[in-house]
């Protein structure tokens, strides 16, 4: 096997996955997909300076699932070898004839698969040894301990470079890959004055080394938030807007798409129930869905199960226009595909209203709470109530007044998403949904008595 991990290893792993198809056809299976992967990468960690660990990754695998008539049976290996492929397939065969039938289980329908394969840009490998990785962290973690005496401790800086390569196919003649890269950097710092200590962290990721925030900045940044947690208070319990740094709230917009998920559709357990068709946001809100950006971190030419990924409207108007499906889903809530095998693809929030910078949305609330940090688990997906531990600061006459700890928030999403009253302009763009911050009208902050 060769070694590199790059564009060239594509005819190879078309041919592991081919060999795995013809070997499924022959032991019976009347249908059969597999994806096969190669992926390497590097992870430094430093704490203080000195080195905490080196990581270095490689590892390659191959997964198959088999109908036969509407059973299925599902193996995988580590081992791509033509005896260990022959093992798995016979074991997936095996299992397949033992499952229930399924009317919804097969692979997707000929005519959603991707026929033109765009070039997304995606893989910008990033050639870093292990002490230039090292020095980077150093340099990282250096200029957030430098920023301020009060910054006394470190739990580390990190740096990270991953390159993968992806191949998928299937019995209906579906055969494509693609290679890929993502690289990080973070820091987390602790402040401390007197006995109070406190906590913060900032990051950056990108497909593209190049776009990656400045090394310093980063640990600059990790430090000035972690200043700004020092003498953090209790809020007493009341009701007030309630403003989400765009980090945060890239979660809770991700509670949405986790409601219009197929499998939480079909099987009734989403607060957003057949929702399609209803208003569940503003009207000045729109969501797309835009798979095809180059160089974007959750870009995709098509899906987990080759369906061709598109642009499309997710929320148009505050209006529901569908939900996030695969095939199996999408059969069985008698709908199509939209390519989301496997998740979604660059969600992006738009406003019509003019998008304020984060200081106009500090004016435009006037009074209320900024989060910058959630805790805990609260969010409970069949009923949309929502509680999460909270930490960031108190606003006061549009200016931050003092940092707040050990609050709690409460609501429930669907009256969330409704009272929303603005989205910033200050987009985070390091996951697969982008926003900006979020002003949410009111909510209950549960505090000290």
């Amino acid at each position: 096997m060769q070694q590199r991990v790059d564009g060239t290893r594509i005819a190879e792993l078309k041919g592991v996955i081919s060999s795995a198809l013809e070997a499924a056809r022959r032991a019976g299976a009347t249908q059969a997909e597999a994806d096969a992967s190669v992926q390497q990468g590097l992870t430094v960690n430093v704490r203080l300076g000195a080195v905490d660990t080196i990581e270095y990754q490689r590892d390659r695998g191959l997964g198959i699932t088999v109908y036969v008539g509407q059973r299925k049976g599902s193996a995988s290996t580590a081992d791509l070898a033509p005896a260990a492929v022959a093992a798995m397939v016979e074991k997936a065969v095996s299992i397949a004839r033992f499952t229930a039938e399924d009317p919804f289980a097969g692979l997707a329908d000929p005519d959603e698969l991707a026929v033109d394969i765009p070039d997304l840009d995606l893989d910008h490998p990033w050639e870093l040894e292990p002490g230039a990785a090292v020095e980077l962290a150093r340099r990282c973690e250096a200029a957030g301990l430098d920023l301020d005496a009060r910054i006394t401790n470190s739990e580390g800086a990190s740096i990270s470079t991953h390159r993968a390569v992806h191949v998928y196919g299937n019995s209906h003649g579906f055969l494509a890959g693609y290679p890929s890269s993502s690289h990080s950097v973070s820091c987390a710092l602790v402040a401390q004055a007197g006995s109070d200590m406190q906590r913060d962290y900032w990051y950056t990721a990108a497909r593209d080394p190049d776009e990656l925030g400045d090394i310093e900045a980063i640990g600059r940044r990790a430090g000035e938030r972690a200043l700004g947690r020092l003498g953090a208070r209790r809020l007493g319990t009341r009701r007030a807007p309630v403003l989400f740094a765009p980090d945060i709230a890239r979660g809770v917009f991700g509670h949405m798409v986790g409601a219009l998920r197929g499998g939480n559709q079909y099987r009734r357990t989403s607060f957003l129930l057949d929702a399609a068709g209803e208003r569940i946001l503003p009207t000045f809100i729109h969501i797309h869905e835009r798979p095809h950006l180059a160089r974007a971190l959750a870009s995709s030419p098509f899906d987990a199960e080759g369906v061709a990924t598109r642009d499309r409207e997710l929320v148009t108007a505050g209006v529901l226009q569908g939900y996030v499906l695969n095939s199996y889903a999408a059969r069985k809530l008698g709908l199509r595909t939209t390519g989301n095998a496997g998740g979604v693809h660059n969600l992006i929030v738009e406003s019509d209203r003019d998008a304020l910078p984060f200081e106009a949305l500090l004016a435009r609330m006037g009074r209320g709470l900024v989060v910058t940090e959630l805790m805990g688990q609260g969010v409970n997906g069949v009923t949309g109530d929502y509680s999460r531990g909270a930490t960031g600061f108190w606003v006061e006459g549009g200016a931050p007044a003092f940092p707040v700890e050990e609050v709690t928030i409460a609501g429930n999403l669907r009256d969330m998403y409704l009272a929303i009253d603005a989205v910033g302009s200050d987009v985070d763009t390091r996951g697969a949904l982008r926003t900006g911050s979020l002003l949410i009208g009111e909510m209950t902050i549960a505090g000290e008595a």
